[in-house]
C-alpha cells in the first residue's frame, strides 16, 4: 500500500473524533470536523510538523510507537488499529511482544481521571502516555525522547526535572525495584526485540545496572500508596500519594497522583494542575 494511504486514513479518522470524546473543550469556531491537527499531535505526543508530514505523505516509515500512539489518540477499535499498522508497513504486534495498547476499558478509566495527574507505562517501563495534569505537576513528558522515555533508564541516569524529593536510600530502592521488575518482564517476553535492545544498551551504559541485574530478585513488596513531596517550580512543595495500578492482562502500569481532600496539599495540587495545564496549552 502507498504511504499516502496511511496519512489519508489518519486524516479521515481524525475528522470523525469529537473533541469532547477525548476530553478536549469544544468552545469557539472549529473549521475541523473533528480533532484539529495540533490536538491529535498533542494527544499522541508527537510534533504538529511531523503529523502534518505524515498526513501529507511526506514522512514515511512511522515507528511502532508513533502508530500505537496515533491509534490510542484516535480511539481506534482493535481491527482499525491493526489496519493502521499494516498501512504503515509494520507487522501487527503479536503475543510475544510487550503490549502497549490502551484498551477501551482502560481508556474509559483514564477519562474519568481527566483532572487527576496520571502517567501510563508498559511492562518494560516505557512511557506510553501522560495526561495534562501529570505534565503540569511533574514536567512535560513530550520533551522526553528515545531511552529517556524509559523509567529504568531515566532513574539510573537521573534524567529529567526530578521534582519528587528522594533520599539516596529511597532512590536506590526505587532503581533496584525497577530493575528487578524489568528482569521479570524479560523472562515473560524473551522474544521482544525492543526489550532486548533496551537491556543491551542499559548493560553497556551502566555498570550499576549490570550489578543490579545480576543480583535481582523478586521486587520487594511496597506499600499500596507511596507518599511523595513534589517540589513544583511555581507552587512549591506539594504532598501527594502516588499509587501504581497494574492492569494485569494488558501489562500496563498506571501511576495516579492524589492529595487528601480538604488539605493544603489538595489545594496546591489543584492550583498546580490548573496553572500548568494552561501553560502547556498556551
Amino acid at each position: 500500500m502507498e504511504t499516502w494511504d496511511f496519512g489519508a486514513t489518519v486524516r479521515r479518522w481524525r475528522d470523525r473524533v469529537a473533541p469532547d470524546a477525548v476530553g478536549l473543550p469544544v468552545g469557539g469556531r472549529r473549521r475541523a470536523a473533528g480533532l484539529r491537527r495540533e490536538e491529535l499531535a498533542g494527544l499522541a505526543g508527537i510534533s504538529v510538523d511531523y503529523l502534518t508530514r505524515l498526513e501529507q505523505g511526506r514522512a514515511t516509515s512511522p515507528s511502532e510507537q508513533v502508530v500505537e500512539a496515533l491509534a490510542r489518540a484516535l480511539r481506534l477499535a482493535d481491527a482499525e488499529r491493526d489496519h493502521l499498522f499494516r498501512l504503515a508497513g509494520l507487522a501487527v504486534p503479536g503475543p510475544g511482544v510487550i503490549p502497549t495498547r490502551v484498551t477501551a476499558s482502560v481508556q474509559r478509566l483514564l477519562d474519568r481521571l481527566a483532572g487527576t495527574p496520571v502517567v501510563i507505562y508498559d511492562a518494560a517501563w516505557n512511557l506510553i502516555a501522560a495526561n495534562g495534569p501529570y505534565d503540569a505537576l511533574m514536567g512535560a513528558t513530550s520533551a522526553l525522547t528515545g531511552n529517556a522515555r524509559n523509567a529504568v533508564w531515566r532513574n539510573l541516569f537521573e534524567l529529567g526535572e526530578h521534582r519528587a524529593r528522594q533520599t539516596a536510600e529511597e532512590h536506590e530502592e526505587q532503581v533496584a525495584g525497577l530493575v528487578a521488575d524489568l528482569r521479570m518482564t524479560a523472562a515473560r517476553f524473551p522474544d521482544d526485540t525492543r526489550l532486548r535492545k533496551l537491556i543491551l544498551e542499559l548493560r553497556a551504559a551502566s555498570p550499576r545496572f549490570v550489578e543490579l541485574w545480576e543480583t535481582a530478585t523478586t521486587p520487594p513488596p511496597t506499600e499500596r500508596s507511596r507518599h511523595k513531596i513534589i517540589d513544583h517550580p511555581t507552587i512549591g512543595a506539594i504532598g501527594v500519594d502516588c499509587d501504581t495500578l497494574v492492569v494485569v492482562g494488558d501489562e500496563l502500569r498506571i501511576m495516579v497522583y492524589t492529595a487528601e481532600p480538604g488539605t493544603d496539599d489538595a489545594e496546591r495540587l489543584a492550583l498546580a494542575t490548573v496553572l500548568g495545564t494552561q501553560a502547556l496549552v498556551g
